[in-house]
């Protein structure tokens, strides 16, 4: 029997690029600052630690005292740094040349923040594919954890991830380590001394003649953010008791990784498989496969065989977003669209501000959603999309696109056409609905077509068996996030319906009907015109765009009868907050978050602190309007929310008007 574990202890702290400067501060006040100062006080208790370079970059302008603190366990020997992308982006989902880029970025700022260049790595969200190994061994990284998890998929049992294994691709080794989901269960939701207990209990499993490793490694903000850990973890002892039992115990030693690493062998050759941490496996698939797995892992429990057969029981990949959300697959083909423009410029012309905002384009939180993931926050899709279309203007200033052009972006089977001037960019998906999918303007860096379509999603089975109705499991220490059942707001079934067809702008109906338009040639370059037959009528449709304006005419024939209505859904960046209002001849009429409605419009103005710009709305023919906030339900660590995704504008008018000119201008705020 083995006298000691060594007990291999980090922590990941992240916040989203774009994320509000409140929440990052209230996230170190409760957890980043109190974390660090109390285990200042232990230097025998080592540790590892990764902060992704965005919050990296925010702590140290913010806070340089908390940060020098850091910087003086780091070169006290009692903190190891782990390396990650710059930016936090899923490795898998990004380009090669831009995996090493992010890696050697973040890397060559933690030598320059903190004295240290990191020999291990934290993967983003534990996606793990092959095809990361030859980025990360030419980045000088020597090893990386992931969820033991992955190991039990490859053919390990739990009694042999006491140690780290070897994995290649290409003739690049790399090795790995198993993040115990034990002690990512305990830590710190059960009381401290049974945590301990149980890391003590290792000692007895392990395997003669070898060291064994207690392997943690979790996000840092269970130590203070997540519902009731700051009393549990801070106010009522729990993280101090922990690091005095462990540095107490004869039979835990403290160890850094780059230690274990140098002082121990391989256990051997494995090969993992692609997959992520096992909740993430349950959030990339869609509802019904979800309830479909959700429902049988639930089975397998209540008849016992779940735990020795689980990795049997597999859901999806973190890929699979792509293909669940079109706004994630959307965005993520407009990135990679991009960054191969950027690959192409010779190198005398590329810039660091390009990079910087290719890098935060790539950051992973906007693309996925689960429990934690940020595809539901418009915030997040709104600092990717600023990046991106920053990066697409600077790379026209090198290599000017031409005016108007097709291309299939999101790889969906329908080519989508461009209409740009440099101020102004349109993409119609070329699907029949002559709707525009996404409508940016470069002076603001803004995509106001940056909506989300409300679908099904596996956790409304969740909130309709709840009612409305908060709950926590009854245990000793303090209920995980993920046992939690809590609402935020209060949630209607009407809330829970998906939408009949993507958020975009410009989506006609005809007396009700839907219109289904044809592509018509032009022989203008800033003009794309659809046709449409109505009954005996033709309707005509253009849109051309302007300096800072985009013109949509709708021109009918005499046979067209009844009434016209476009239906127009803005993503506006205050959505039901404070800073945006409707104002009409210079009267603020309502939020965006409240419903108005108006007859004979012709002229408002869509007004927006956070965007630092105006929208203008104008008619050419008095139409009746009415507006609505469009929500979608998101869950989250701090329960079930409705998020305000845009704006809903429809607008009315009778075909007698043969004419219909609608015109959007953006103004950005001097």
């Amino acid at each position: 029997m083995t006298s000691s574990v060594s007990f291999l202890f980090g922590v990941h702290a992240h916040q989203p690029i774009g994320n509000f400067p409140e929440v990052v501060i209230d996230a170190h006040e409760r957890c980043y600052k109190p974390f660090l100062h109390t285990l200042h006080r232990y230097p025998e208790f080592r540790f590892a630690v990764h902060f992704s370079g965005w919050l990296l970059d925010f702590l140290f302008e913010h806070y340089p005292q908390d940060m020098a603190l850091l910087r003086e366990m780091v070169t006290r020997g009692q903190v190891e740094l782990f390396g990650a992308g710059d930016t936090e982006p899923v490795l898998a989902a990004i380009p090669e040349r831009d995996r090493v880029g992010q890696l050697r970025t973040f890397s060559t700022k933690l030598k320059k923040k903190l004295g240290q260049r990191p020999q291990g790595a934290w993967l983003t969200e534990r996606v793990w594919e092959s095809t990361v190994i030859p980025a990360l061994t030419r980045c000088g990284i020597r090893y990386v954890i992931v969820d033991d998890y992955h190991f039990i998929c490859a053919g390990k049992r739990k009694t042999e991830l006491d140690g780290f294994f070897t994995t290649e691709e290409d003739r690049h080794s790399l090795d790995l380590f198993p993040i115990s989901e034990a002690l990512r269960y305990r830590l710190p939701f059960s009381p401290a001394q049974e945590a301990i207990a149980y890391i003590e209990s290792l000692t007895d499993q392990a395997t003669t003649g070898r060291q064994p490793a207690a392997v943690y490694f979790d996000d840092i903000e269970k130590f203070g953010i997540w519902p009731e850990t700051y009393q549990w973890v801070y106010e009522r002892g729990w993280l101090e008791q922990f690091i005095q039992g462990v540095l107490a115990s004869p039979r835990i030693r403290m160890q850094h990784y780059r230690d274990y690493h140098a002082s121990e062998k391989t256990r051997g050759i494995l090969y993992l498989p692609t997959t992520s941490y096992i909740e993430m496996n349950e959030w990339t698939l869609p509802a019904e496969p979800a309830h479909t797995y959700a429902d049988l892992v639930q089975q397998a429990k209540a008849a016992g065989w779940y735990e020795p057969n689980k990795s049997f029981l597999r859901g999806g990949i973190w890929k699979n977003f792509f293909s669940r959300y079109p706004e994630s697959n959307w965005m993520h083909k407009r990135m990679l669209g991009l960054s191969a423009r950027y690959a192409r410029l010779p190198a005398s012309q590329r810039t660091d501000a390009m990079q910087q905002c290719l890098y935060a384009s790539q950051a992973n939180d906007a693309y996925w959603h689960g429990l934690f993931g940020g595809l539901y926050l418009p915030h997040l899709r709104r600092a990717v999309y600023n990046n991106l279309i920053e990066l697409e203007a600077l790379l026209d200033q090198c290599v000017p696109r031409t005016a108007r052009y097709q291309e299939d972006i999101d790889l969906d089977g329908t080519e989508e056409i461009h209409l740009q001037n440099g101020i102004v960019q349109i993409i119609l998906k070329l699907d029949g609905g002559a709707s525009i999918c996404e409508l940016d303007t470069y002076p603001l860096k803004h995509n106001f077509a940056d909506t989300l379509t409300r679908q099904t999603e596996h956790y409304y089975r969740k909130i309709r068996l709840n009612s409305g109705e908060n709950s926590t499991h009854d245990q000793s220490g303090i209920a995980s996030a993920h046992d939690r059942v809590s609402f935020k707001h209060k949630i209607g079934h009407a809330d829970l319906e998906p939408d009949p067809h993507a958020q975009s702008l410009f989506i006609d109906r005809l007396n009700g009907e839907s219109l289904h338009y044809q592509l018509q040639p032009s022989t203008r370059e800033d003009e794309i015109i659809f046709q449409t037959v109505a009954g005996a009528g033709l309707i005509h449709k253009y849109f051309r765009i302007s300096a800072n304006r985009l013109l949509v005419t709708y021109e009918c024939t005499n046979e067209v009868a009844g009434h016209m209505q476009t239906e127009i859904n803005l993503a506006m960046p205050s959505c039901d907050g404070p800073g945006g209002r409707y104002v009409r001849d210079r009267i603020a009429l309502s939020g965006f978050g409240s419903a108005i409605e108006l007859g004979d419009l012709t002229a408002l103005t869509l007004e927006d602190d956070t965007l630092g710009g105006n929208l203008s709305l104008k008619i050419s023919s008095a139409a009746t309007f009415h507006a609505c906030p469009h929500f979608t339900v998101s869950q989250s660590e701090g329960g079930f929310e409705k998020i305000m995704q845009a704006a809903k504008l429809t607008l009315t008018w009778p075909v007698t008007t043969r004419e219909q000119r609608i015109t959007l201008q953006f103004d950005k705020k001097r």
